[in-house]
């Protein structure tokens, strides 16, 4: 299966400077690419325009040759984000939202070690890296072919952040699931990555 992002151009008011101009990359659902740059590159809307949270101004962003967004239900493509709040609704219990997306493996809730007791608390109730494991295991539904981690350990201690990638790379090496990685860790991309984007390259201020 193939993901691409195709000659987008994309910016966030009608006379603000372009985020991402003429933009283009494809990947398939065996590799893992990282993505680097400084604050302001256009990261997280790269991110979000793959994950189909933000549509193009031009361009296409295409799965399998087919727009995005013509896939309706539940998305092949999913994103967690550095804020997993953001991604959660606050009045919902974990139980009921985890419904929300697709069905989940035991194998997955294990390995992530979500307790059975935080399915019935809200999300409040939970800590940073508590909720980020939640997270991550709602976007690892069994349809899921490609997954967008926008800075996901960044707000984590360095054991939880330990014990979240080694799952993660085993878990879309086993499944197949194409990975694509935001981190301003230049370590974790080398170890993580098959390759690398540098958005800086394509830049045209």
């Amino acid at each position: 299966m193939e993901l691409e992002i195709k000659n987008v151009f994309y910016r966030y008011t009608s006379k603000g400077r372009w985020i991402l101009k003429n933009f283009s990359l494809s990947m398939d659902n065996t590799e893992r690419v990282g993505i680097t740059a400084p604050s302001g590159y256009g990261k997280t809307t790269l991110c979000q325009l793959l994950s189909g949270y933000l549509k193009p101004d031009q361009g296409e962003i295409l799965l399998d040759g087919h727009p995005l967004a013509s896939y309706k239900g539940y998305c092949p493509v999913q994103m967690v984000w550095q804020q997993p709040e953001f991604a959660v609704n606050p009045r919902l219990r974990l139980g009921e939202a985890i419904k929300e997306g697709d069905e989940i493996e035991e194998r997955v809730i294990r390995g992530l070690g979500l307790e059975p007791d935080w399915f019935g608390r809200f999300p409040a109730e939970l800590s940073g890296g508590e909720l980020q494991r939640f997270s991550i295991a709602r976007a690892l539904g069994k349809r899921t072919r490609f997954l967008i981690a926008d800075e996901i350990s960044t707000m984590l201690d360095l054991i939880t952040q330990s014990q979240i990638w080694h799952f993660l790379m085993d878990e879309v090496e086993k499944r197949q699931i194409g990975l694509i990685a935001v981190s301003h860790n230049p370590e974790l991309i080398d170890r993580v990555c098959t390759r690398k984007i540098d958005l800086r390259l394509f830049d045209e201020k």
